[in-house]
């Protein structure tokens, strides 16, 4: 059984003193392949360098609307620059915030669309960060011409995920679908098509319900695929192959 894991931060401070004993650890468990996303352009060296060491470890990069008063006007113009450079094989993560409340949406909409830009003239998906802006996200989107991407930790509505679907888009679920009390987020993930889904940990953040409070882990991903194998009635082989496969579909991966 082969996993990708969508999306995980394994480049962060948090892995820093035991990085290579996570990464042992998740492909012990079958995690084949990581998207590792950037956030900021000062991380982006040592990000690329880092997915250069492995062929399995997949790199995007962007700029996150959660730290948007550390980009500048220099920095989404390194953008393009850095695609020539390190080759990624996505724009993210990129999106809109609305969630907090402190983060001027005007602004985030223009870096977004600046970064969405990026993504269209090289013909990469995007990964994209989305709290209480799904309908603004959506009639972004449909202005530009991408070949879709990743909706990360979706916790939308069905119409909005049957939206994002027809735009090539798949929908990121990780560690809170193992968390009986997210009903609707398992709601969805039971209706929504296997081909709709892929599967993400999202680390260090947003842990699976048996390390509550703890670091998250790429080598928690097969938790979360046995959660979806619950919450479908689904065999968790199956599962795995689909949701590696929506993976490599949208990355243009073998």
């Amino acid at each position: 059984m082969q996993l990708f894991d969508t999306h995980c931060h394994l480049d962060l401070e948090a892995f820093a003193h035991d990085r290579d004993t996570v990464l042992a650890s998740a492909r012990s468990r079958g995690v084949s392949d990581i998207l590792v996303p950037g956030v900021e352009r000062r991380t982006w060296p040592e990000l690329a360098a880092f997915c250069a060491t492995d062929n399995h470890l997949h790199l995007a990069l962007g700029l996150h609307p959660v730290f948007l008063d550390a980009h500048g006007v220099e920095d989404v113009e390194a953008l393009s620059p850095a695609v020539e450079t390190w080759r990624p094989i996505a724009i993210g993560e990129i999106g809109l915030d609305w969630q907090i409340k402190s983060l001027d949406r005007d602004k985030q909409q223009r870096l977004l669309e600046a970064q969405l830009a990026v993504a269209e003239t090289f013909g990469l998906p995007v990964v994209l960060h989305v709290r209480k802006a799904h309908d603004a996200m959506l009639a972004t989107l449909k202005r530009f011409h991408l070949p879709g991407g990743f909706c990360h930790a979706f916790n939308g509505s069905q119409q909005q995920a049957e939206q994002y679907l027809q735009l090539g888009f798949r929908l990121g679920f990780g560690g809170m679908l193992t968390y009986e009390r997210s009903t609707h987020l398992r709601r969805l993930a039971a209706a929504l098509p296997a081909a709709a889904i892929v599967l993400e940990t999202d680390a260090p953040d947003m842990t699976v319900a048996s390390h509550r409070y703890q670091r998250n882990s790429p080598a928690y991903l097969p938790e979360v695929l046995s959660a979806l194998a619950a919450v479908r009635q689904t065999d968790a082989g199956t599962l795995a192959d689909v949701t590696t496969q929506n993976a490599h579909e949208v990355l243009g991966l073998g």
